[in-house]
């Protein structure tokens, strides 16, 4: 009575249910019906969690690691405490090139080199975008959403191909891992520090009446400490270097001299700008055979813009198992945290029945969930077998870079579900795909917000 007294005072009316009044309450706590069977329930969700409560044991049974047609890999490499899954999964599809032209099946490229060259890159981009915005307020909300992560692991595939197209590829042993290569956090805090303040100085800069050819400059001195910093991060990139290595019988082989583009243009020489991202977001603002970017994402300045072409995700599912039937790996990007087993490695929709333990229905659809925030890209792997029943794909082999541990030696098994529920991404070759989507890549690309759902692959810290 007083609270209410309190509130008329001020010349306010509450409505209806505004707050969780005792009448309410009383209802609400009603609407639980205690029968054994909940009791049961509860009981079990409340000692054991509701993951091993509510995981559905015929999915065990369903997803085998068997397939009608797979790719012949190497061992499943490990990101370790690092955003780098996006490399991984790029550098581990060319690994596959490698071996079937040279006969090296356990080859593995040196994920620290791309590593590097993308902190370096991530450093100049962002500094540009600050320079272009510096007119702009620091509570913009464009210049805010730069300065929240300058310096962070994650990427996309065109990233990926800019990186390779401009610096090539070296062998893991050339330059190995280190410390922050596979423990990032830390590494990117500095660098984000770093590049904060040097973003501070580019807008006082520019506040003060000096140039864009002087802000630019100065930017030339700032890569100079951050490539000094990265340095001692991650080593020195090599510029020549020499490949030693056994084939798969037993045969000596020795190239001397390359430089790192020369290294890929010979041993793997593939045009990745042939290959282009296929994405479904079937949301309402992306309609399907339109092609899109996002707005500030990216990585080396004169390289290809981030681009996805939309489609129906049975288009995506058919461009994906054409790719994999040609033996060739196909890229992809998903969100890897839902309805996932990290040890068994599964993923499938049906994995964990909630519905059934908890008595409550989830109703949001693919679009919704990206509208609403549920889901998003987070992870980048490979697909490198499909297994096919009557006629139609069963289920899909997934090549993680979570070493041996996770899944069956590194290796997931997806259900077609999941595919079509959490897959937003595949990387196509430009073979493959039809003369309507070949036309449909050639419209003017639409410009998404950098806070767009289909960024967040690029985000990963």
């Amino acid at each position: 009575m007083v609270i209410g007294k309190f509130y008329m005072s001020w010349g306010t009316s509450m409505s209806i249910n505004e707050n969780i009044d005792s009448s309410t309450l009383l209802e609400i706590k009603g609407s639980f019906n205690d029968t054994p069977e909940k009791m049961a329930i509860r009981n079990a969700i409340i000692n054991n969690g509701i993951n091993k409560v509510a995981f559905n044991n015929n999915s065990l049974i369903k997803m085998q690691h068997t397939y009608s047609n797979e790719i012949a890999t190497g061992k499943a490499t490990a990101q370790e405490k690092s955003g780098r899954c996006w490399i991984f999964a790029g550098l581990n599809m060319l690994s596959i090139h490698v071996a079937k032209q040279f006969n090296i099946k356990e080859f593995e490229f040196s994920q620290n080199y791309i590593f590097f060259w993308d902190k370096f890159e991530k450093s100049n981009y962002f500094l540009e975008k600050i320079i272009e915005t510096a007119d702009e307020h620091i509570y913009s909300r464009v210049v805010m959403w730069l300065l929240s992560a300058p310096m962070q692991d994650g990427g996309q595939w065109d990233m990926f191909s800019n990186l390779v197209k401009k610096y090539g590829s070296v062998p893991k042993y050339i330059m190995p891992e280190t410390f922050h290569s596979s423990n990032s956090q830390i590494m990117d805090r500095i660098l984000t520090t770093k590049l904060r303040e040097f973003a501070k100085v580019l807008r006082l800069m520019k506040k003060n009446g000096e140039s864009t050819d002087k802000l630019k400059s100065e930017k030339v001195n700032m890569l100079k400490e951050i490539y000094n910093m990265l340095v001692m991060f991650l080593g020195t990139p090599p510029e020549i270097f020499d490949f030693e290595y056994d084939d798969d019988d037993g045969v000596f082989h020795q190239n001397t001299d390359l430089t790192p583009l020369e290294f890929f243009n010979y041993y793997v020489n593939v045009d990745l700008y042939d290959y282009i991202s296929i994405i479904n977001a079937p949301s309402e603002d992306k309609p399907f055979n339109q092609s899109f970017t996002v707005k500030y994402l990216g990585n080396v300045i004169e390289g290809r813009e981030v681009f996805y072409l939309n489609v129906d995700k049975k288009i995506m599912k058919e461009l994906a198992k054409k790719q994999l039937l040609n033996d060739e790996p196909v890229w992809f990007g998903c969100d890897v945290g839902k309805m996932s087993h990290r040890e068994k490695g599964i993923l499938d929709s049906e994995l964990y029945l909630y519905s059934d333990a908890l008595g409550v229905k989830f109703n949001l659809d693919k679009a919704s969930r990206l509208e609403y925030g549920e889901s998003l890209l987070t992870h980048a792997m490979l697909f490198t077998g499909v297994n096919i029943l009557k006629g139609k794909t069963d289920r899909w082999k997934v090549e993680n870079s979570w070493g041996t541990t996770a899944g069956k030696d590194g290796f997931f098994v997806m259900s077609d579900k999941w595919f079509e529920d959490y897959t937003y991404q595949v990387v196509i070759r430009r073979e493959y795909l039809s003369d309507k989507l070949l036309e449909a890549i050639k419209k003017p690309v639409v410009s998404l917000e950098p806070w767009d759902p289909m960024g967040a692959l690029a985000n990963v810290q």
